[in-house]
This record gives structure tokens, C-alpha cells and sequence, in this order.
């Protein structure tokens, strides 16, 4: 069998992965939603959801370092990894031995894209195809919401202040929210722009924003609306996108206000 990651790298493959190593954190929570307990032999110390897994499976290091020899000793027939939350050398040596897919994710589509296409790599197609049509279907209904269009700097970092820029999941997340990146830059660019935003949102990962960091914002940003908001709803592409056009209402609503 030969499939094609989202990289349209080819994977060959003699039967269905019946032992997977995942490297990303979102797509860890999808198997898991994709019942595929019993294949996913060993994943990150960041792969936090479901706990069970994470109490339970072989974490293999991080997403930018791992254990080669544990993964070695797992025997995996499929690894999972991802173009932004990993490096090209671990893909590169783990690819040596064995088969990598590759996710790229940039927007709801790669995502709706990536689901659909594991699925079918892990005999899931039918599992997978539901949970596609119920974030589908989560996402239209959140369409139907009459949202004020609202400029918004998403920070991601402190010191130096980093935000979610141009070309990211987060900048389509927003997008979704019916909101306008502030910032024109590609990326993850540091925010060296004085434009004050309709609305601060403040991650609560990959920097652990909290509470007593609004007063600073609010310093620099005194007409903006400041919010800490869930990382995860706005940054994880799995199945979690189950969970946050919900999210999103309440967040706008409540802002709305």
C-alpha cells in the first residue's frame, strides 16, 4: 500500500500500522478519539490528552527531541509527526527506519484533510470521516453567528512578546471568529508594531499567560479589550476542533458585552 503524507511524501506500506508512534500532541488526542488504542504504542511528554494515555503509554521525549533508541525498541510500522512542531532532522533520522507521516497544517482544510487522510493510512476511514463531519458541521453553526468584525493581536510569548501571524492555524482560527489579525507579518513575528488592536488575546499556551499579566496589556493597549483565552481551542488541529466553535461562541459573546 502506498500513501501520501501532507508533505506528498510516500508511504509504503505492507498492511494497516498496527503499532504507531505519535510525535504531536493534536493527532495523539485524534487516535484516541479514533479508537485506536491499542496501535498507539508511544507518545510525547506533551501529548497531555487523553490523561489515560499520558499516564499510561511510553513517552518518548519531546517534540523537538526524542529517545531514538526507545522508539527503536517500540517497533513502531508508523510514526506521526508535524512540519512546524518538529524538527527535520528527527523526521529525517526516524525516516531512515521508518515510515514518517508527515502532517502540514495551516488552516481548517489541512486539518479537515489531515483527519481524512489517517483515517484512511489507520483503517479508520469510517471514525474518521464522522469526526470530520461533526467539526464540519460545529463550524457552519458558527457561521450563523452575527459577529462585529474585530481587529485582534494574539500573543503567544512573552519577553519578547510574540504574536500568531499571517499563514497560521491560530490566524485561521480567528479568521473563523470572524476577526482580523493585526499584524501583517508571516508567522510567529515579534510585535514591534505600536497599532493598538480592538482585542488583546492572551494564550494560555505555548507561554502560560494568566490574570496578572492583563494590567501590563492594559498599560500598553488602554482602549483594547484584554482576554486570557485556551490555548488548545484556538492551536490544537485534532479532534479538539470538536470543542472549540463552542469555545468561540461563548468567547465572542462574552466579549460582545
Amino acid at each position: 500500500m502506498i500513501f501520501l503524507d501532507q508533505l506528498a511524501r510516500e508511504l509504503v506500506l505492507d498492511k494497516h500500522p498496527t503499532r504507531v508512534v505519535c510525535l504531536v500532541p493534536s493527532i495523539t488526542e485524534l487516535l484516541y478519539d479514533m479508537g485506536l488504542d491499542e496501535e498507539v504504542v508511544g507518545i510525547t511528554k506533551f501529548c497531555i490528552h487523553p490523561d489515560s494515555w499520558y499516564r499510561s503509554k511510553v513517552r518518548v521525549g519531546g517534540t523537538k527531541q526524542v529517545d531514538y533508541e526507545l522508539i527503536k525498541r517500540l517497533a513502531p510500522d508508523l510514526i506521526i509527526g508535524n512540519k512546524e512542531e518538529n524538527t527535520k532532522e528527527m523526521i529525517e533520522v526516524l525516516s531512515e527506519s521508518t515510515p514518517v507521516y508527515v502532517s502540514d497544517i495551516h488552516d481548517l482544510d489541512s486539518a479537515i484533510e489531515m483527519i481524512t487522510s489517517l483515517g484512511v493510512v489507520l483503517n479508520k476511514k469510517q471514525k474518521s470521516e464522522y469526526i470530520v463531519a461533526e467539526i464540519k458541521r460545529a463550524f457552519d453553526q458558527l457561521k450563523e453567528m452575527d459577529i462585529e468584525s474585530r481587529s485582534v493581536k494574539y500573543y503567544i510569548w512573552k519577553e519578547p512578546d510574540m504574536l500568531a501571524g499571517k499563514g497560521t492555524f491560530i490566524d485561521d482560527m480567528l479568521r473563523h471568529c470572524g476577526w482580523i489579525n493585526a499584524t501583517d507579518k508571516e508567522r510567529y513575528p515579534i510585535d514591534d508594531q505600536e497599532i493598538e488592536p480592538d482585542l488583546v488575546l492572551l494564550s494560555s499556551e505555548p507561554y502560560p499567560f494568566s490574570e496578572k499579566h492583563i494590567n501590563e496589556f492594559r498599560m500598553k493597549y488602554p482602549n483594547a479589550k484584554i482576554k486570557i483565552v485556551d490555548g488548545e481551542m484556538f492551536s490544537w488541529y485534532g479532534s479538539h476542533l470538536l470543542k472549540s466553535p463552542q469555545y468561540f461562541k461563548e468567547l465572542i459573546s462574552e466579549i460582545s458585552q
